[in-house]
């Protein structure tokens, strides 16, 4: 599985973004999709996962009602709608895909990851 991580940019305290998340290759409906992110000198932390199912999905307490994770099974993308924009939420965002998740919030737990997009929230 290939995948392409997209939407990311500027945008001020308050505000929205939707980023995301196209996969190419194998059958994206059978997979889990993540979403972490990294900020500047930072571990990569786990912001929300949903399941082939998708009405199964998690989220990390930093974002719990802000963000909400979504799939197009059909399109092949993912995506994570962010709203209420907060400054500590400036990293750089990547998207995940594992055939073998258990909860999702573990990077360990992806075999396949996109190349990131960053996401600036000034204040």
């Amino acid at each position: 599985v290939q995948l392409q991580a997209s939407g990311g940019g500027l945008v001020q305290a308050g505000g929205s973004l939707r980023l995301s998340c196209a996969a190419s290759g194998r059958t994206f409906s059978r997979y889990a999709v993540g979403w972490f992110r990294q900020a500047p000198g930072k571990e990569r932390e786990f912001v929300a996962a949903i399941k082939w199912s998708v009405s199964t999905t998690y989220y990390a307490d930093s974002v719990k009602g802000r963000f909400t994770i979504s799939r197009d099974n059909a399109k092949n993308t993912a995506y994570l709608q962010m709203n209420s924009l907060k400054p500590e939420d400036t990293a750089v965002y990547y998207c995940a895909a594992g055939s073998l998740v258990a909860a999702g919030t573990v990077a360990a737990e992806y075999d396949y990851w996109g190349q990131g997009t960053l996401v600036t929230v000034s204040s």
